[in-house]
């Protein structure tokens, strides 16, 4: 059967090597179809041979008699007639020679001939992590490259998110500022060269400049809003929004001139705190503050729970360096205290709280030093609730995790340690460790693995801290909040030292006594959880001949291990990669630099700075992980609820005010029905106002099939209480990106024939909208998209 050979344009990087032979750039070595029989360098015979053997190599590994040859890859086509020319010509003499068939194509006219050839096809449910190239090359390191940058856009997601709901409640405007800068940069940074950190260092500044546009102008919107929202309506119903408040995008580094001022007498800090989740939830703020004669209210003027915490000082020292390194200024006033208490607030709404001068200092932290000086018996115990967290006394390291709730006792350790990277030794197995690959030298090695560094402990009724400078350059708090029941881990790593000449990957390792054999679950985009075994795969006998790197995965939302008895479970605040090198074992890279390139395009090494005044010095990384330990099957409503904190933590904005800023100004606001909440399965991905009484709007089950007993069910949503105050004209349900209407899309959606079986298996999905009642139904794991039209 003739092989029909469809010519697709630009490829990714990994396929450069299969056609080699057939590169059409500029600068290229491939050899030029030469069709003039009158030159000694006549050459079709030749290149039609070539062509229709690779050709057949590739459709050896492939079903039907249609195969997609993608011509190019990164950076080519920067001359697009060199490449048509040549492949015109190929299309022409391959062709005439008849053993297979070439035409120009595109991924649908493929995919509609793949259909039409009737074949059955086998479902692969997992996917292709971790990816080689070659012996040694596993591309695993750009799971945590750059983790500054991803901590970056995970960080204006979240925030995007929020900024377009509000933007929503205010009603967009043409004129005024929007949040579509923020949008486009975030678009640009979703480039496979730029969140992944594989772009070449000039370029991730101007990624990040972008994001940092995007996100002055989108504070205007939010601000705007705020102010919207906040001012009273007067007798004739209009409001006359005068407020400015003022955010803080370096609050993670404890900059926040709005906080940080010393109030006079009969002045408030008002703090506006919006939550852009669909329930009523509860959490810990802490903002910096000059000093500690301070009192927190809520909106109703009720004097609630704080805690002041002495910030360190090598935390100032990352503060006043990093403030001086983005902002060009050294900031003039070092706050002596985080301020932290407990705020509550309402689904899609904000409420206020006021932090005003008092007479008397807040609650301030007990504070204890240096527990290494007991005997080896001597334990210390922090946490404020069910959850306790056990430290030995001599050695300074964590040891026991006890959740007297859930019952669950169990051994804890937790470490640093790092790899030291691969470089090119131009031997025949020469590979460095790069941007794109994890290739360790070796096994890995602990970071001060005596514990010779003493404990810092803090305790108050909102906070038990527990603060570890590991070395000279990690630092780690680990936090307890009242009331919830899992640990924060916050770090500070770098600048990682090089004075040896060798890269370096750091990752923090915890272990449990969990017999988790080999098997652990990492999820995939954010969504479902796949389980990977160590060395393994189901499809095919792998060989695995990096231990480490070959067993290193992709994690956005968490990762966990599981046995008979228990789950342990690890969020994350960005993507970063990680594994389960051994049972019972988690562990997360959180920083890499690298002296080297590892050839696969970036050409530079891996080695970020930060400058100040033309000095610079390594880049330094503050993150956050979360862990948890739960019984068997009860961990998915944790790493569900709480991973949806994560990605939208609360939004602040603040302002200052004289006398009772309730008098004249709404404190607490629901952008649904006061009476409603969403479901806990379900979260609203999207709710963005698209112009001409139009809103987009985008929800998600939170839950796969079996992974939670009462969560993992249908669940409906009442369109009505979530457009509480507007009048609902027409509800469309769309596709995902929403550029086509569900029934247009389903219409011309293929039905494919499964291996083993006459059709595709059956997806649970949500039924249709009822144009009365406008309850919307998802089903596990269910995205679907909605335009609704409302009377303006």
């Amino acid at each position: 059967m003739k092989k029909v050979l469809k010519l697709c344009g630009r490829a990714l990087r990994p396929l450069v090597h299969l056609h080699s032979n057939f590169y059409y750039e500029v600068d290229s070595d491939s050899p030029l179809v030469q069709d003039d029989i009158n030159l000694f360098d006549y050459n079709v015979p030749q290149r039609v041979n070539e062509f229709v053997a690779a050709a057949i190599s590739q459709a050896n590994i492939t079903r039907t008699n249609h195969i997609m040859w993608t011509m190019g890859t990164d950076f080519q086509y920067q001359y697009a007639h060199t490449w048509f020319r040549q492949l015109d010509k190929f299309i022409n003499y391959v062709n005439q020679d008849g053993r297979v068939h070439a035409l120009y194509s595109t991924p649908s006219i493929y995919t509609d001939a793949k259909h039409a050839a009737n074949e059955a096809w086998p479902i692969k449910t997992d996917d292709y992590f971790p990816y080689a190239d070659r012996v040694n090359g596993y591309w695993t390191g750009y799971f945590t490259s750059r983790p500054a940058l991803k901590g970056y856009v995970r960080l204006l997601s979240g925030y995007y998110l929020a900024a377009r709901q509000l933007e929503y409640f205010k009603g967009k405007s043409a004129l005024g500022p929007n949040t579509e800068s923020l949008a486009d940069a975030l678009a640009i940074a979703q480039h496979h060269d730029a969140v992944s950190g594989t772009s070449k260092q000039h370029v991730a500044n101007d990624y990040a400049k972008r994001l940092s546009i995007g996100y002055t102008k989108a504070e205007k919107a939010v601000s705007a809003s705020l102010a919207f929202l906040t001012e009273a309506a007067t007798k004739t119903g209009h409001r006359t929004p005068q407020i400015q408040f003022q955010q803080c995008p370096l609050l993670n580094i404890s900059y926040c001139p709005a906080s940080e001022v010393d109030f006079s007498d009969g002045k408030n800090l008002v703090v506006v705190v919006y939550n852009p989740l669909g329930w009523k939830r509860e959490d810990v703020i802490r903002i910096p503050v000059a000093n500690e004669n301070v009192v927190v209210r809520d909106s109703s003027g009720k004097e609630i729970q704080s805690q002041l915490l002495p910030i360190p000082d090598s935390f100032l020292g990352l503060r006043n360096y990093h403030a001086a390194a983005y902002l060009g200024v050294s900031p003039n006033v070092n706050p002596k205290y985080w301020l932290a208490f407990s705020a509550i607030v309402p689904p899609l709404g904000f409420s206020t709280y006021y932090v005003s001068k008092d007479k008397q200092a807040a609650t301030i932290s007990d504070r204890h030093i240096g527990y290494r000086s007991g005997s080896p018996n001597d334990t210390f115990e922090v946490g404020l609730g069910n959850l306790k967290l056990i430290y030995s006394g001599k050695e300074g390291k964590l040891t026991q995790y006890i959740n007297r709730k859930r019952k669950v006792k169990e051994s804890l350790e937790q470490t640093y340690k790092y790899y030291a990277s691969y470089g090119n030794d131009f031997t025949a197995n020469a590979q460095a460790s790069g941007a794109y690959i994890f290739r360790p030298n070796g096994s890995s090695i602990q970071i001060n693995p005596n514990g010779t560094s003493p404990l810092t402990v803090l305790r108050g009724p909102v906070v038990h801290e527990v603060h570890q400078q590991i070395n000279s350059w990690i630092y780690q708090t680990t936090r307890l909040f009242k009331g919830k029941e899992h640990a924060e881990v916050e770090f500070i790593v770098g600048p990682i030292p090089i004075d040896n000449g060798i890269g370096k990957e750091v990752a923090t390792e915890i272990k449990t006594n969990l017999t988790s054999s080999k098997t652990f679950y990492t999820d995939s985009n954010g969504r479902d959880f796949i389980e990977r075994v160590r060395d393994y795969r189901k499809d095919w006998n792998l060989e695995v001949n990096q231990p480490v790197a070959g067993n290193y995965y992709p994690i956005n939302l968490g990762i966990y291990l599981k046995d008979n008895n228990r789950e342990f479970s690890v969020l994350v605040d960005r993507s970063v990669g990680g594994s389960s090198i051994l049972d019972g074992q988690l562990e997360l890279m959180v920083h890499r630099r690298i002296l080297n390139d590892d050839s696969r395009g970036v050409a530079e090494a891996l080695n970020e700075t930060v400058c100040v005044s033309n000095k610079c010095t390594g880049l330094t990384v503050l993150g956050k992980y979360y862990f948890r330990i739960d019984p068997v099957g009860e961990g998915a409503r944790w790493r569900r609820t709480f991973g949806q904190e994560i990605y939208s933590p609360f939004l602040l904005a603040f302002t200052e005010s004289e006398g009772n800023w309730g008098d004249s100004h709404v404190t607490t606001f629901s952008g649904i029905d006061s009476s409603y909440s969403l479901p806990e399965n379900v979260a609203i991905i999207t709710l963005q106002d698209l112009g001409d009484g139009k809103i987009l709007l985008r929800l998600a089950h939170l839950y796969e099939i079996g992974e939670d007993a009462h969560l993992s069910v249908k669940s409906s949503l009442e369109l009505k209480k979530v457009f509480h105050n507007k009048q609902i004209n027409k509800v469309t349900e769309v596709s995902l990106s929403a550029n086509q209407e569900r029934a247009e899309m389903e219409r011309k959606r293929l039905v494919w024939q499964v291996k083993g079986s006459s059709r595709e298996p059956q997806v649970s999905r949500g039924g249709p909208v009822d144009p009365e009642k406008l309850i919307v139904e998802l089903a596990p794991m269910e995205i679907r998209t909605f335009i609704i039209n409302i009377n303006q």
